[in-house]
Parts: structure tokens; C-alpha cells; sequence
């Protein structure tokens, strides 16, 4: 179960960390990883990385987002969405999300 519980979806992160200048900052936002998911620390300390984390604050930004979310959609969230399922398939559509198939980069679960 440990090799499947998070330590796939770390790609992402290793390149960050591989990539960051000396004393900058690596911000992850949402969740990347399982408990046991190693992580190059040696590498990190080294560099002098600053890691920030966490999920999305969206409570934060609703004020100043609400404002663009018009019905001219300046912002494209109504066709942002590659599928819409029905809530039954929710584990269909979390599956091709993850496996980045059939193009998923945003799925809608409708009740």
C-alpha cells in the first residue's frame, strides 16, 4: 500500500528542488505526497530551501476573485473543465485525473 499511497506523485517536487536557486522558495500548493515519501533533505539543506505548503486558502481570495467570476468569464473558468461526470463515476474521473488520461486536467462532478 506504502508504494502506492503517495510516493508516485512526487515528480514535480523533485524538480522543483532541483531547480531552485540557492536560498529561494519552493511553494506547494495541494497535496503531493504520503507519509512515508522520501524526500533529498541532505540536497535541501544544502541548497538552503525554503519550503512553503499547503492546501489552497481559497477562503482568502474570495473576495477579490468573486469580482472576476462575471458572466463575461474573463478568467475562462467556464470552459476550464476537460470532462463533467456524473457523481457515480467519481472514481473514474479521479482515476484518468491521475493518470493524466484522456486529456483530464479538470473534472465536474455533477450530483
Amino acid at each position: 500500500m506504502m508504494q502506492k499511497a503517495g510516493v508516485d506523485r512526487l515528480n514535480a517536487v523533485y524538480a522543483a528542488i532541483d531547480i531552485v536557486r540557492r536560498g529561494g522558495t519552493i511553494s506547494l500548493i495541494g497535496v503531493y505526497g504520503g507519509a512515508a515519501d522520501p524526500m533529498p533533505l541532505i540536497t535541501m539543506f544544502d541548497k538552503q530551501i525554503q519550503l512553503r505548503m499547503g492546501q489552497a486558502n481559497v477562503k482568502k481570495w474570495v473576495d477579490d476573485i468573486m469580482p472576476l467570476l462575471t458572466d463575461d468569464d474573463p478568467l475562462g473558468v467556464d470552459t476550464f473543465a476537460t470532462h463533467t461526470l456524473p457523481l457515480e463515476q467519481a472514481p473514474h474521473g479521479y482515476e484518468i485525473f491521475q493518470k493524466k488520461q484522456d486529456g483530464a486536467v479538470k473534472i465536474i462532478l455533477e450530483p
